[in-house]
């Protein structure tokens, strides 16, 4: 799976969670959290909805490793395999 798809089911799955985001204006290298004020809960949402759509698990002690939109989207691209099976919805 090419690094745009995850971007942009990364995106979807962001914005499902703070629709107000503006995804055009997300700075990729910035802390995520803090560029679209997500508490803890709002936090642990969007992780749980990249689990579904991406049949990814990402444990709270790889958290450091995904608090950007950059380094997520490379740690997600790692760990989905080509030909996974799962959801990923079609956008």
């Amino acid at each position: 799976m090419n690094s745009q798809v995850i971007r942009n089911e990364v995106l979807r799955a962001l914005k499902g969670i703070a629709p107000e985001v503006e995804v055009e204006q997300l700075h990729t290298d910035r802390l995520l959290r803090e560029e679209v004020d997500l508490d803890s809960m709002d936090w642990l949402r969007f992780i749980e909805a990249l689990n579904r759509s991406l049949c990814v698990a990402i444990p709270e002690t790889d958290y450091r490793e995904v608090d950007t939109l950059d380094k997520l989207i490379a740690y997600l691209g790692q760990r989905r395999q080509p030909g996974s099976d799962g959801p990923l919805s079609q956008t």
